[in-house]
């Protein structure tokens, strides 16, 4: 039984610490606005009109803080801590079978583009709580936002602070901050007047980031300023989960859960191997690049198998309540 159906099954007072608040969240208006891209990735289009209704949001990615406290309260153990199962792997090697989470290493010379086991290796040991390997440790990442943490992780956590994961429509308008088609968060150029506004690379990845924006791994969620809505790091730094199943391009049809790529196969990720449903992630990441991965855009969308984590993913709630 998996931890996320154990809390499901827990008595209300084990998975809850309350009624959530909306004091520290950030409104996000209905509306209707353009959603995709029709000038990036294909999986961005076609870009059309999207309405949602109002919701809040937190203001900043879930921080390592913020999850421990969470797992203090439940005893939660996310899924990169548990060894996996061998029946859910067919033709997994024996030896590869040990608790641990994908991590970044900057390859030490210029690599090609076309094999990310260059610089993604599944790391043992690697978890929240060491999020570069048993080495590391959360020293002064306590504002950092939590990594390696699947979507059922996420969700655990979202269950218990009493919210929800967003929708990928929601996401996107939080994201936009009431701009109309605009490329990036806060308007058309990614660094306006020559200052960064989220934790990208610069340079050449995987093998030479210049740090300009300050950042060589994540970054502390309030370290950049928020967009129009009030809203920070809706790009760049890491990747967020979204409640939506992926598909390779928008569609006006609820999505269900699949494994296939049709003809977003190319924009996916080389360590996609196995048939494991997908869903959306959004935002980009501190590893995206002019050069490799130029998803630090609303707009953009990248299909995260449901039992991965990794160093650069993680995610934030929101609340389906009207406002005051």
């Amino acid at each position: 039984m998996s931890n996320l159906l154990a809390m499901l099954q827990a008595p209300a007072e084990f998975v809850r610490p309350g009624r959530a608040s909306t004091a520290d969240m950030i409104w996000v208006p209905s509306g209707t606005f353009r959603m995709g891209s029709d000038r990036h990735y294909s999986e961005e289009g076609p870009a059309h009109d999207a309405t949602v209704n109002g919701f809040w949001i937190d203001p900043y990615p879930v921080t390592n803080e913020q999850f421990s406290r969470f797992v203090d309260d439940t005893g939660y153990v996310t899924f990169a801590e548990l060894p996996p199962n061998p029946a859910d792997y067919p033709g997994a090697l024996p030896e590869m079978m040990y608790a641990g989470s994908l991590v970044f290493t900057k390859p030490p010379v210029r690599v090609p583009l076309h094999d990310s086991r260059q610089w993604w290796s599944f790391t043992r040991g690697a978890q929240w709580r060491h999020p570069r390997g048993t080495s590391s440790s959360l020293e002064g990442l306590h504002r950092h936002p939590v990594v390696h943490v699947t979507y059922d992780d996420a969700a655990a956590y979202a269950l218990w602070a009493g919210k929800e994961l967003p929708t990928e429509v929601e996401w996107e308008r939080a994201a936009r901050g009431g701009l109309h088609d605009a490329e990036y968060a806060w308007g058309d150029e990614l660094v306006p007047d020559g200052r960064h506004r989220a934790n990208t690379w610069q340079g050449e990845f995987p093998w030479h980031n210049e740090g300009a924006d300050g950042y060589d791994f994540t970054s502390p969620v309030d370290a950049f300023p928020p967009n129009a809505y009030g809203v920070h790091d809706m790009i760049g730094n890491v990747w967020e989960w979204t409640t939506d199943w992926y598909r390779p391009r928008h569609s006006a049809e609820p999505a269900k859960a699949c494994c296939s790529h049709d003809d977003g196969r190319a924009s996916c990720d080389e360590r996609d191997t196995a048939n494991i449903p997908r869903k959306v992630l959004k935002g980009g990441s501190h590893l995206c690049s002019p050069n490799y991965c130029q998803r630090y855009r609303p707009a953009a969308r990248f299909p995260e198998p449901i039992d991965t984590s990794a160093s650069h993913v993680g995610f934030r709630c929101i609340l389906r309540v009207p406002e005051p």
